[in-house]
């Protein structure tokens, strides 16, 4: 008999802690080549393919989808070669099923590409209930696929992310012989209930846990942008450049201030202080699946023009559902702007394991006194800086804060990047 190697749940970013098996894509019996995928993985920011390293044959599932487990746990057993079981420090833990046989090894499989999770998993009411996993649900909604239409294959009841990917490939060959389709009225629901996907789920105990057990404070100030807005509007008259936004300008604001306060860029985790060697700002998204905070890295000594291209090919990819891993996890902090939705101040929450915010409200158009007294128009922003007390006490704080306000009304500085950031 061949050797039965543990599945285990994997560690895919630095503060999973639990995933969610979302689907098993083959079944007991099943062989699998090498990048064949075995199973979905979906954590608060990302759903995951998670792939076969090698030859072999799933021969039993202990997690079933939708089950919610620990990082090293063991999710089945098959029978590809043994490895390590993963990179982190995280205990295994193994499921109530038998454990200790001698030749089950521990294995883990290869993360493949990520998927970004829609922040609702609304059901559309239909005359039967219709089976099926949460990323099936999702792709069908993406593609406008009919659950109703779907066959399961395998002689299983609950239709799969491939039966999905199946039907769209069916839909579009058929595209050259159009059919007339039949709308279905539905009935007007007054109220539902409907079950919150993992993603959502994950991501309410996150933002519980931060509000709970992060300490936060806050700090507002005004920043004066008249003559930043002056700036930006002069470089955009530039053809051959990406055209800034404030967005841009205020993460380069953020980097800046990091550049010469170099102990705000760190975190607390595990009762541990972690100091981050490179520059790397999350920056929320909105989208019509839901908000995401993707990490701009190495920002460190990068000029403006370059921070507003890196900004603007980490957008594309959250609109377009290519996030990697990488792209959710790491830094100190987020710029979270929500001056759009005509907004004065915001206090967000932060983004654990980071350990600091800033919130950004609309521009606002009002009269100071210039030099000589006079009234004079100004715009300007409120900023809300929410910083973890266990790292930032009220003083670094504000110096952290007054330097992202000088940036931004100093806006020539942020043309000139910091080669090295100097301590003390």
């Amino acid at each position: 008999m061949s050797n039965m190697n543990e599945l285990l749940m994997p560690k895919l970013g630095l503060t999973m802690t639990e995933g969610t098996l979302a689907e098993w894509s083959i079944s007991p019996g099943d062989s699998v080549r090498p990048g064949d995928i075995m199973f979905v993985v979906e954590t608060d920011k990302v759903a995951t393919e998670v792939t076969a390293e090698a030859e072999g044959e799933l021969r039993e599932i202990l997690v079933q989808e939708g089950e919610t487990v620990p990082v090293g746990t063991v999710v089945g057993y098959w029978t590809g070669p043994g490895q390590s079981p993963r990179d982190s420090d995280e205990p295994v833990q193994e499921s109530n099923d038998e454990k200790g046989n001698d030749d089950r090894q521990e294995s883990q499989a290869t993360p493949s590409s990520s998927m970004p999770e829609s922040l609702s998993s609304s059901e559309e009411p239909s005359s039967r209930r219709v089976i099926a996993t949460p990323l099936a649900r999702r792709l069908a909604r993406e593609h406008g696929v009919d659950l109703e239409q779907v066959h399961p294959s395998g002689g299983t009841v609950r239709v799969k992310a491939n039966d999905i990917r199946a039907a769209v490939h069916q839909q579009q060959s058929k595209l050259s012989h159009p059919e007339s389709v039949e709308t279905q009225s539905l009935e007007p629901r007054e109220s539902q209930s409907i079950p919150a996907s993992a993603h959502l789920q994950a991501m309410a105990r996150r933002m519980v846990e931060s509000k709970q057990q992060v300490p936060h404070f806050y700090l507002a100030a005004e920043a004066e942008i008249t003559e930043l807005l002056t700036l930006r509007n002069v470089l955009n008259q530039q053809e051959g450049y990406e055209k800034l936004s404030l967005n841009h300008l205020v993460v380069a604001a953020v980097v800046r201030a990091l550049e010469r306060s170099p102990e705000q860029n760190r975190i607390f985790i595990n009762n541990s202080i972690v100091e981050f060697e490179h520059i790397d700002v999350g920056m929320a998204v909105s989208t019509e699946r839901g908000l995401f905070a993707p990490v701009l890295k190495h920002m460190e000594g990068m000029a403006l023009d370059d921070i507003a291209n890196k900004a603007r090919a980490l957008q594309d990819r959250v609109q377009t559902n290519s996030l990697s891993h990488d792209d959710m996890h790491g830094g100190a902090i987020t710029v979270s702007n929500g001056g759009m939705f005509n907004v004065s101040y915001m206090t967000p929450i932060i983004n654990s394991p980071q350990s600091a915010i800033l919130g950004v409200g609309s521009i606002r158009e009002l009269f100071r006194p210039d030099a000589q007294g006079q009234p004079a128009l100004r715009r300007e922003i409120g900023l809300v800086l929410a910083a973890d007390h266990r790292l930032h006490d009220g003083a670094g704080a504000l110096a952290f804060l007054n330097r992202i306000v000088d940036a931004l009304q100093q806006p020539y500085q942020l043309l000139r990047p910091r080669v090295a950031a100097r301590r003390g």
